[in-house]
């Protein structure tokens, strides 16, 4: 039995998956991605055994990136944090709503939406309110 487990993330700053993937790689340019989070997560060694960081945007949970590594990073007030070294590709998901929290929060591998099949990995999101409502329905 896999112990792999996952995180949840909303994700500030952008409204779909595909603004998110714009600006990484407009930052990164095809480099591994970077989320800088506070604190450093106790259960690494299941996050590191195949995990991803499942990004919520505006109430909807509709992408994943696989985390490689977690590095230390030490801000500019002197306490260190946790860099998530994520893989550059952003993997679409199945829409799940979720409520509004702060941090992050584990998620574990059987609760994890499944991947959109390649074929729908490009389509356009649906307005948050639109992917909100049929995920509620049980409709992804």
């Amino acid at each position: 039995m896999s112990k792999t487990l996952h995180l949840i993330k909303l994700c500030v700053g952008c409204d779909s998956p595909a603004e998110l993937d714009e600006w990484q790689r407009h930052r990164w340019q095809g480099k591994p991605a970077q989320h800088v989070t506070r604190m450093w997560p106790k259960r690494e060694a299941e996050l590191l055994d195949g995990g991803s960081i499942y990004w919520v945007f505006k109430g909807v949970m509709q992408a994943r990136q696989r985390i490689l590594r977690l590095d230390e990073a030490e801000g500019e007030d002197g306490i260190r944090r946790c860099t998530l070294i994520l893989d550059p590709g952003l993997v679409r998901t199945a829409a799940v709503p979720r409520r509004p929290f702060q941090g992050w929060r584990y998620l574990s591998a059987t609760d994890a939406p499944p991947d959109l099949p390649s074929d729908r990995a490009e389509e356009p999101s649906l307005p948050p309110e639109i992917a909100r409502a049929l995920a509620e329905m049980g409709l992804r």
